[in-house]
């Protein structure tokens, strides 16, 4: 690898808007987040789905069998 070329590595924590603190590496020196694991919904299994005018009902209809 060429000298003087590459960013300085860095271990840097990520602070999240949350409060969830964790540790990785980056060439930045640190880092904020709005959203983490911890919090989001996906991963904390909060995540509801939104039937809105019935939709799955039309398509179960629709394509599902009898």
């Amino acid at each position: 690898m060429k000298e003087g070329i590459h960013p300085e590595y860095h271990q840097v924590e990520v602070q999240c808007a949350c409060g969830h603190k964790f540790t990785t590496g980056s060439a930045r020196k640190e880092i904020h987040v709005e959203i983490c694991s911890a919090c989001h919904p996906f991963f904390t299994g909060k995540q509801k789905l939104m039937d809105t005018a019935g939709r799955i009902e039309k398509f179960k209809k629709k394509y599902g069998k009898n």
